[in-house]
């Protein structure tokens, strides 16, 4: 499709985009395997950034690939030593919190770039700078849970409504925390007042922000000779003055309001989603249309550059509207459309739903077909709707559903769920069901079964008793008070999106690792251990725990029993046995904030470490091999085509869980000489979505090329090779090796 746009100045800036990526100037670390596994490393609060007082060893620390929303300049924070908190003292609380952001954005750089017209970019995340750790009996707990199998932080990954902003902008936000705080004092509510107090210095910082851009801007302007350069900088700083204190008035204005939010959003944390773009955008388009200011061709271009600032963040559109219709609009396709211009890195999700658009549907999976980089990621919207409406989100909140990250799903500025970021690793509670079997002398499945209950529900009730000393402490230890002007209730009750009963929902969402590995197990063992009485327990044990040493012939038996993802009825039921287990004991636990735990059938890339910390297992898994990615099979089990692993995997019932996605991976001739290949991504999307399905994270995939990529990674054509990781996107040529050696083991479909 040809658009009408700048396509030497989007150009440049879509280079620029692949350039950063693969000069490592985007990357995320973690500190170490563990991390990756438990979401939580013991003293390590977040992720490990790349340069600051926090950095783990070099040696340790893994690259998960260029999935950071800042550019790595080199160095840690310039002034990390002048700090408030280190200078005055550091304290637990929301005001000296506050110091310490506010100093840090007033030291950070205001950029204006070359071919850009719209602006916000940094260099440094808060916690490189300020001390995050919580005290030492969260991080007791943390240590016993781990020993259990579970783990977590709980950091960001929630959906502000950036609607609130763009209606009042920065200077009616002030206004709001004003009178909210004058009402606190006024009848003695300290605590709420101090809180507004200290978001007041926020906002303000801000607004200093956003007034240097237009000064840098306006910089540039008066020293520059090109003419179609200094028209993108006067254009820069008259937005950027635009909406210093008032709010946006026009579309551009609009885009770049979202830009500078999302900036000094993720200056304080990385992860959050940010809603449905068409729908936030669409009255500014419909305005602009018709007021002759704006073209479509214009529009395209700004999302585009939007896309460009930072790929890595979450935009969905599609879906239903309040009345349950579809929500399709113009903005939509302008959105589709400023992808198709960019391509490569990005995280967008088409919500599908049976009455959508089918042109624009059909257009979104071309889109995705065409570009090889798992953009757009297709999600079904009702799926996403009803499981929010079981879980007791009322009618009225959860049609504003926005997908918001790797396979989570929010409310739109009503739900801090505590996402994607704490893990349930099951392989753990059935090894130790295994041991106290033997001990026991254990012969019955169904009394194993009982025992591997019984330790699923204690790793459970460790991990709700380390989340709920972390919710007793997180508004204090690190509050996100950027974020909580855009949310529901906070400026008004005084409370941090992180508190608790600040917004109206508040699970706490659960990755869950090794399902299919521990279905596997369990059917193995089900046959050769229980019922064919083949091997004893002792003996599985004993051979695991040497990771098969010297016993081929046993884990070639355990190897070859059926896997989970061929459709055969008996896997599949202790499948959907398992899954619904454990998601029977986690909404069973309750946390001090009044809602119940929910599971996602997920773990980002946890599963590919894990196997050096959990050793072999029962379904004939090596040590050095990885674990099964969410509910996905095994890697190489599922023999039977993707049909058949299909049907297996949506035997479940996805409205019960916080997602699943789908991981395919397709060999180019999947698609037929000739062949419309959107067509075909579409009819098996429409099937998987009509039979349950959530999501598809999907690749197309040559493998001889992706060898030699790891092999020759400074290949110019290897520059822009973006593969869908998992949740998230990544070139492929920066990732971990360990990573890149995974995701050339998954099977890879030739056809349906």
């Amino acid at each position: 499709m040809d658009f009408k746009y700048d396509k030497e100045r989007i150009g440049a800036l879509i280079e620029r985009s692949h350039t950063l990526a693969v000069e490592n100037k985007r990357n995320v670390y973690v500190d170490n395997p563990e991390f990756l596994v438990y979401h939580w490393s013991g003293e390590a609060a977040a992720f490990s950034p790349n340069t600051g007082e926090l950095s783990a060893a070099e040696d340790t620390r893994i690259n998960i690939g260029d999935h950071n929303a800042r550019v790595d300049v080199g160095g840690p924070f310039p002034f990390a030593k002048e700090m408030p908190s280190k200078v005055k003292g550091f304290e637990y609380s929301c005001g000296n919190w506050a110091e310490d952001y506010a100093f840090f954005l007033d030291h950070s750089p205001a950029e204006v770039l070359e071919n850009e017209r719209v602006v916000g970019e940094f260099h440094w995340m808060l916690e490189e700078a300020r001390f995050f750790q919580y005290p030492e009996a969260q991080r007791k707990l943390g240590r016993d849970a781990r020993e259990l199998g579970a783990g977590g932080i709980s950091f960001t990954h929630t959906c502000p409504d950036l609607g609130i902003g763009l209606k009042l902008g920065w200077g009616g936000l002030l206004d709001k925390v004003k009178a909210n705080r004058e009402k606190f004092t006024k009848y003695g509510n300290i605590p709420s007042a101090e809180y507004l107090a200290a978001s007041e210095v926020v906002l303000k910082a801000i607004m200093r922000y956003v007034e240097k851009h237009a000064d840098v801007a306006k910089d540039k302007f008066e020293n520059e000779t090109d003419t179609k350069n200094r028209s993108n900088y006067d254009f820069i700083e008259k937005n950027c003055r635009a909406i210093i204190s008032e709010p946006p008035k026009t579309f551009a204005q609009a885009v770049q309001w979202i830009q500078l939010f999302t900036t000094v959003e993720r200056i304080n944390g990385h992860g959050n989603g940010y809603g449905r773009l068409d729908q936030l955008l669409i009255d500014f388009y419909r305005k602009d249309i018709k007021d002759g200011i704006l073209t479509k061709d214009e529009a395209v271009s700004l999302i585009a550059e939007l896309y460009l600032k930072y790929g890595g963040n979450y935009w969905s559109f599609g879906g239903r509207d309040i009345n349950s219709k579809d929500a399709t609009n113009e903005m939509s396709w302008v959105c589709l459309h400023a992808y198709d211009i960019t391509g490569g890195y990005n995280h967008l999700g088409l919500m599908w739903h049976e009455d959508i658009d089918k042109e624009f549907f059909n257009y979104g999976c071309d889109v995705l077909a065409r570009h090889n980089c798992g953009t757009p990621t297709l999600v079904n919207f009702d799926v996403l709707r009803d499981s929010q409406l079981r879980s007791g989100v009322k009618e009225e909140d959860a049609w504003n559903m926005a997908y918001s990250g790797c396979q989570w799903y929010c409310v739109v500025g009503n739900e801090y769920n505590d996402q994607d970021l704490n893990s349930f690793v099951l392989v753990q509670p059935m090894q130790k069901a295994m041991k106290i079997a033997e001990d026991k002398n254990i012969t019955d499945f169904e009394e194993f079964w009982s025992i591997y209950d019984t330790e699923v529900d204690k790793t459970a009730e460790i991990l709700k008793d380390f989340k709920n000393e972390t919710y007793k402490w997180q508004a204090k230890v690190w509050p996100e008070m950027v974020t909580s002007l855009c949310m529901h209730g906070t400026i008004e009750s005084g409370r941090d999106v992180t508190d608790i009963q600040a917004v109206k929902y508040n699970f706490t969402s659960v990755n869950v690792l090794g399902v299919p590995n521990v279905i596997d197990s369990m059917f193995a063992m089900k046959k050769l251990v229980f019922e064919q009485k083949k091997y004893t327990l002792k003996q599985l044990i004993e051979a695991v725990e040497s990771d098969w040493e010297s016993n081929e012939i046993m884990r070639y038996d355990f190897l070859h029993q059926n896997k989970f993802g061929n459709d055969i009825d008996d896997v599949d039921e202790l499948g959907v046995r398992i899954s619904e287990h454990i998601r029977e004991i986690l909404e069973s636990k309750r946390n001090i904030k009044g809602f119940n735990f929910r599971p996602s059938l997920f773990q980002y890339m946890g599963h590919t470490y894990a196997g050096e910390l959990l050793g072999a297992t029962p379904d004939g898994r090596k040590r050095a091999e990885p674990f099964a990615h969410g509910m996905n099979p095994m890697h190489g089990r599922n023999t039977e085509g993707m049909a058949a692993t299909m049907d297996s995997f949506c035997k479940l019932d996805y409205t019960k869980y916080q997602g699943g996605s789908f991981q395919v991976e397709i060999q180019p001739s999947f698609f037929p000489e000739g062949s419309r290949k959107g067509d075909l991504v579409e009819t098996f999307a429409k099937v998987f979505f009509e039979k349950g399905g959530v999501q598809i994270n999907l690749n197309t995939i040559d493998l001889e090329k992706l060898k030699d990529a790891m092999e020759n990674p400074t290949k110019q054509e290897y520059k822009h090779l973006v593969v869908k990781v998992t949740g998230y996107s990544a070139h492929f040529v920066v990732l971990d090796r360990k990573f890149q050696e995974e995701f050339i083991q998954r099977v890879n479909y030739a056809s349906l």
